[in-house]
């Protein structure tokens, strides 16, 4: 139900922007998380229905954005001043209830991931 596209090899400090596309229906929150090899998931950010409330990890304030178009049925992740260890595979994951808390297991929906690649 959900697509995530957009990933891509980049040069650190580029920037990238993934998209989460999902295809039935609007879900309540959003998050996007990633893994990388021999890592644990990481949550890096989530927003609520409206758009108007936006929780980031620390490892990402600052330089990443979330950000959903509800005509559209997607949730983007704008990522700036992309650092070699932000690679990794990044997923987008929804929430029916509407929680878009950090916690991994409230999501209901996950999409297939997209790998994101940051070369020194």
């Amino acid at each position: 139900q959900l697509q995530a596209y957009g990933g891509g090899l980049v040069q650190a400090g580029g920037s990238l922007r993934l998209s989460c596309a999902a295809s039935v229906r609007t879900f309540n929150s959003y998050g996007w998380f990633r893994q990388a090899p021999g890592k644990e998931r990481e949550f890096l950010a989530s927003v609520n229905w409206t758009g108007g409330r936006t929780y980031y990890s620390d490892s990402v304030k600052g330089r990443f954005t979330i950000s959903r178009d509800n005509a559209k049925n997607t949730v983007y992740l704008q990522m700036n001043s992309l650092k070699p260890e932000d690679t990794a595979v990044y997923y987008c994951a929804a929430d029916r209830r509407g929680r878009g808390t950090a916690y991994d297991g409230d999501y209901d929906v996950w999409g297939q991931g997209t790998q994101v690649t940051v070369s020194s």
